[in-house]
């Protein structure tokens, strides 16, 4: 006989083993790593590199995307961390004393979600403003800067947060649907990185009606300040992404539902 389980007892028992997991602490380190310690070694160059930058160069100079561009490699790593919070049970085998302790599938896999969105979040967004101000410092005195006073700046910075935390979910719906770690980040790093640059051998005119559609292009059109040439704006950006999670998540969690362990 199956037994009632509260979704809150399931978000306490998933946020245990999400913090326990030493992939998880790992993937953190990783992610920090990259959005503050590439985000300062970039902004650094710029710095040092910036009087031979040219007129041109310097008028669409975008101090914010320039500091934040370590969310750019970072997201290959959040994408491991979503991926592994579901993959790793099922190699592992340990989904099925999951699945015995909640019966309901698709309450676990809400369950989970809760707990990674919102771990997510917290990282994505301290991760973007730590190397937002770190840039900033360094391009002071020299090169231009962005102050959080100004409303798209601050946009911007929130949304670097917000497009980690969807990559880690849409990592995480991949995980729910192909079940294998190796299967789930190698499509998932086709999604970001192959697919773009299969884009660049196609006619112009269709690259820029596809390029748009990509989660990368999204996410350089969410930290820029400025709108993005044949991208869609940055709030768009946004909702088509999270219109992709979603549904992405929601067949997964048929999917997940249905298959046996």
């Amino acid at each position: 006989m199956s037994r009632d389980v509260s979704l809150g007892s399931v978000v306490r028992s998933e946020w245990i083993k999400f913090r326990s997991v030493r992939s998880t602490v790992v993937g953190v380190v990783v992610t920090l790593f990259l959005t503050l310690g590439l985000g300062a070694l970039v902004t650094v160059l710029t710095r040092l590199h910036w009087n031979v930058v040219t007129p041109l160069q310097r008028a669409t100079f975008d101090p914010v995307s320039t500091s934040l561009v370590g969310v750019l490699f970072a997201q290959f790593a959040v994408g491991v961390i979503g991926s592994l919070f579901v993959t790793s049970e099922f190699s592992t085998g340990s989904i099925r004393t999951t699945l015995s302790a909640v019966p309901k599938r698709y309450e676990l896999a809400l369950g989970k979600l809760i707990v990674l969105v919102a771990s997510m979040f917290v990282i994505g967004e301290v991760a973007s403003f730590a190397t937002f101000s770190i840039g900033q410092a360094i391009f002071s005195g020299v090169v231009p800067t962005a102050s959080l006073s100004n409303s798209s700046v601050l946009r911007a910075v929130v949304f670097a947060g917000l497009y980690l935390t969807l990559l880690s979910v849409l990592a995480f719906s991949l995980g729910l649907l192909l079940r294998q770690s190796a299967a789930c980040i190698s499509v998932y790093v086709s999604i970001l990185l192959i697919i773009p640059i299969i884009a660049l051998f196609l006619p112009t005119s269709w690259q820029d009606d596809m390029r748009r559609f990509l989660p990368s292009e999204m996410g350089h059109a969410m930290i820029s300040t400025a709108s993005v040439p044949n991208n869609f704006g940055a709030t768009t950006s946004l909702v088509v992404l999270v219109g992709y999670v979603a549904a992405l998540f929601a067949v997964g969690v048929v999917v997940f539902t249905r298959r046996d362990a």
